[in-house]
């Protein structure tokens, strides 16, 4: 894997060790057919704080999550983060193995990061809620 170069700070995240090892091989398996997206889920689990299922703090995006977030181009939306299989626009379940999935995993309420879609714009969210 090549190594990800980050201009931008980003905030701490956490994730539970079931979450991490799972999405770890997700992102693997995706290397060759999502290489972007796979490679940034990828960072995002080594860079993590991996804690107990007991120990994650409510108000964390976790796998399941329901999480209303803001952007700064756009209204604020209400999605539940799901595996590619579960992934539905229609009835607001989206994908982790996309470019706003993957930035939204281990995030809690009130941080913000910055991601950048697959056109190659750079847009910034902010997590208002988080309910499992």
């Amino acid at each position: 894997m090549r190594d990800v170069v980050r201009t931008r700070s980003v905030p701490q995240i956490t994730v539970t060790h079931a979450d991490c090892d799972r999405l770890t091989d997700l992102a693997t398996a995706s290397l060759e057919r999502l290489p972007e997206v796979a490679e940034e889920l990828l960072s995002e689990m080594e860079r993590a704080r991996v804690v107990g299922d007991d120990e994650l703090p409510a108000d964390v995006v976790r796998m399941g999550s329901t999480v209303t977030f803001k952007s700064e181009d756009g209204p604020e939306r209400t999605m539940t983060l799901v595996y590619p299989a579960d992934e539905s626009l229609d009835e607001q379940r989206l994908s982790v193995m996309t470019p706003v999935g993957a930035a939204l995993i281990g995030l809690s309420t009130g941080q913000s990061i910055s991601w950048t879609a697959r056109d190659g714009k750079e847009h910034r969210l902010t997590v208002t809620k988080v309910t499992r």
